[in-house]
């Protein structure tokens, strides 16, 4: 028994090195990207911003079905619409994520209409943008029923068949402010970063489980309605991502099967920076790139 420790305690740092270095091979080669075409998969949120931008980026990309979950029935059929007219059949059916016994019911409407599941894009999302005491409960409720509760829902109502089948990918557009608050968004750092934990659980929990996996992606301010008034101090330095390079680079993602994707990259100087430095050097660094007031000018979407 003690031999057997030994050994596995030899093995460890050899099977770190050898990660590490297929990381990096993979950077400069990528791996093979997967096959969508006979893929179905379910956009939550897609009728409009990110979500609209994800649906005609698995369409192009081959995806068999794409099918979109939202609130407002306007922008799901002009979504749908456009989706047909790249040649991808296309269904959308509204539901609040926020709301289990919706999601359950209609996730069993998906599945007698378009049949099983086989990637799920966890995207819908509210952002209020006010302080703690400037919020009203009822938004507050909504932003974790949505950003939060709602994979739970999602997750469940569509995992199982997924692991029978052992095919399946949860993906969740989180943001990088789940691992760096700012003020003014406290409902939605919060359930970004529940959902952070949500889906890190998950992507542990999954690695028993033979072809299901999962994505979690954690984009910078993007340009789209929901953040509309948001204001950096230094524009040029750190530009507002588009919608369609997110889509792009999330489906990509999925493709290649990676586990965690930080846009753009030099977010993840962010994350080493928040790990080393002080809290007061931190709090200097929120003043110094305008996060710390970015969300007075805050709008949102209209």
């Amino acid at each position: 028994m003690i031999w057997k420790w030994l050994g596995a305690l030899l093995l460890f740092p050899v099977q770190m090195v050898y990660l590490v270095v297929k990381a990096a091979v993979y950077l400069v080669l990528p791996p093979r990207l997967r096959d969508l075409s006979r893929e179905n998969v379910l956009v939550t949120g897609g009728g409009r911003g990110i979500g609209r931008h994800l649906a005609r980026e698995f369409a192009r990309r081959g995806a068999r079905k794409i099918i979109l979950w939202g609130r407002t029935e306007k922008c799901l059929k002009e979504t749908t619409e456009e989706i047909r007219m790249m040649g991808t059949e296309c269904h959308y059916f509204i539901c609040d994520v926020g709301n289990r016994e919706e999601v359950y019911r209609q996730a069993k409407a998906v599945r007698e209409k378009v049949g099983d599941i086989t990637i799920l894009v966890n995207n819908a999302a509210v952002v209020h943008g006010k302080s703690l005491m400037d919020s009203d409960d009822d938004a507050l409720l909504k932003s974790q029923h949505i950003n939060t509760l709602g994979q739970f829902w999602t997750t469940k109502a569509f995992l199982p068949r997924m692991l029978e089948l052992q095919n399946g990918h949860i993906v969740c557009l989180n943001s990088v402010l789940a691992l760096s608050a700012i003020p003014g968004a406290i409902d939605y750092c919060t359930s970004k970063a529940s959902s952070f934990a949500f889906m890190e659980s998950l992507t542990l929990g999954l690695l028993d489980c033979p072809g299901v996996n999962a994505t979690t992606v954690l984009p910078f301010h993007t340009s789209t309605e929901m953040f509309q008034g948001m204001r950096i101090r230094f524009p040029s330095l750190f530009p507002p991502l588009k919608p369609e390079t997110v889509a792009r680079r999330t489906v990509e993602a999925v493709q290649m099967n990676q586990s965690f994707l930080l846009l753009p990259w030099t977010m993840n100087v962010l994350v080493i920076l928040k790990s080393i430095l002080p809290q007061a050097a931190l709090e200097e660094i929120h003043k110094f790139s305008g996060s710390y007031t970015c969300m007075n000018t805050f709008k949102g979407r209209t």
